[in-house]
């Protein structure tokens, strides 16, 4: 039997990251994976996702080039080549994650691997053993009794990102983050695109003022939005779908090539052994403490299978902080009210903390501020007008209470408020810090201006 310092069973964002910490502070580490390093964020989630949404956007520009003085008298898509990309950028991150594992000395142990009593691991029948167990197994597409999946007619985000064949139509069923982006990257390639979403907004953990502008926006390209609907039911025997809709109206069919299911995720935690070893769990999700302790001695879960955000850079800083705490190493418990979440569609989407909403809930006297990127030099000289920072103060102390950002290029933005955030930074020592000119990150200082009744640009 090999025995390891740390096992950890999953090498996505969670996984792998744990595992390079606890080599880098010493640890003798295995990492267990049944598929491909990197798990599904970088094989079949977030990193080709936005390959896809790249030649999305590149397509876009070579439509409105004459918007920018420029005459392009001949362009075509090839769909084949453009799934293709996105499969090498991801193939070319997962070798990037193999690199680490050989630099670090992870010694990769490839198999289903079943957590067992005594801190121990069977990877397809050999056993392995270690002081410390991480689970890090992740997530997949979550699957309603209404719609259900075949991975032809009614697909998931796997089938989404790698068909054959573009189809001539789709219907979207629900409108987070893979929703949207999904839809956003098929409109763009010229598919017929419905998104129907149950709650009133798409993007419904938004603020209601970006929710909106998305909508609009949307609908502007071409996009069909039904809110407050819900699929009863599909039908898959005829050519295509037909999908049987509860609007506030009443009952509508809509037909379609494929059906989208992007209703959110399930963990990957059946036949992993959690009962075995009497590992508690709760609606799906192991639960843990704030130094992601199972109940069970030795056994830890990180990223999505746990009750937190299931978000990539979550879980890579679950990983972190588990490992870190394991070494002895006075670590800081993770702040989930400070956690930054972006959609990286066209406008992208970026926000943290509170809502608007969210803190008149909770009783903050507010300080609101808002520009819109109609009045930045940059995003003028951009061409990409559409969207807007928006701030929330406490007015009493001066504390960064929520950023909301709609817009282009606002998910490489939104650092700022979370680093300020996290420094305590009040509203006047933003506006003290001179921000450079002209870019879009102006308008967070901007937006800060308004909220203090100082904006210059409006």
């Amino acid at each position: 039997m090999s025995k390891y310092d740390i096992i950890v069973l999953g090498s996505g964002p969670g996984g792998y990251v744990a595992a390079i910490r606890a080599s880098q502070l010493g640890f003798k580490t295995a990492i267990v994976e049944k598929e491909s390093l990197g798990g599904v964020c970088l094989n079949w989630g977030c990193i080709p996702t936005k390959a896809l949404l790249k030649s999305a956007q590149v397509f876009e520009y070579l439509k409105h080039a004459e918007d920018y003085g420029l005459t392009v008298k001949e362009y075509d898509k090839d769909f084949g080549k453009v799934v293709e990309r996105s499969r090498g950028v991801a193939e070319g991150m997962s070798k990037g994650v193999q690199f680490l594992m050989k630099k670090n000395k992870i010694d990769v142990i490839e198999g289903f691997g079943k957590l067992k009593p005594g801190k121990k691991i069977d990877v397809d029948g050999k056993e392995y053993s270690a002081d410390h167990i991480i689970i890090a197994t992740g997530a997949r597409s979550r699957q309603l009794p209404s719609l259900p999946q075949d991975g032809k007619k009614v697909i998931g985000y796997r089938e989404a990102m790698s068909l054959a064949k573009q189809p001539k139509s789709m219907i979207v069923v629900g409108s987070g983050a893979i929703g949207v982006e999904f839809s956003n990257f098929y409109n763009s390639m010229g598919t017929e695109v419905t998104i129907v979403e149950y709650l009133p907004n798409l993007v419904p953990l938004e603020d209601e003022e970006v929710s909106k502008q998305f909508e609009r926006i949307f609908k502007k390209s071409g996009i069909k939005v039904m809110t407050n609907s819900e699929v009863l039911s599909v039908d898959t025997s005829g050519k295509g779908v037909k999908a049987t809709v509860k609007t506030k109206k009443g009952e509508e069919v809509l037909e379609a090539d494929v059906v989208l299911s992007a209703v959110g995720i399930q963990t990957n935690i059946e036949g992993i052994g959690l009962e075995d070893v009497g590992i508690v769990q709760d609606r799906g999700k192991v639960m843990v403490n704030d130094w992601y302790q199972t109940n069970i001695p030795g056994y830890y879960a990180i990223g999505d299978v746990t009750p937190g955000p299931a978000l990539a850079h979550v879980a890579s800083a679950e990983g972190i902080t588990c490992v870190e705490k394991i070494a002895g190493m006075h670590v800081e418990a993770i702040d989930y009210g400070n956690i930054p979440g972006c959609t990286y569609t066209s406008p992208e989407i970026a926000s943290v903390g509170l809502t608007e909403k969210q803190a008149k809930e909770q009783g903050y006297d507010l300080k609101v501020g808002k520009f819109p990127f109609s009045a930045s030099g940059k995003a003028s000289a951009a061409g990409t007008k559409d969207g807007f920072v928006k701030v929330i103060f406490d007015a009493k102390y001066g504390e960064w209470l929520g950023c909301h950002m709609i817009g282009a290029g606002v998910t490489d933005m939104i650092a700022e408020a979370v680093v300020a955030r996290k420094l305590e930074t009040t509203g006047h020592e933003v506006l003290k810090a001179i921000h450079p000119h002209p870019t879009m990150s102006e308008a967070v200082m901007e937006a800060v201006a308004d909220a203090y009744d100082e904006v210059i640009h409006l």
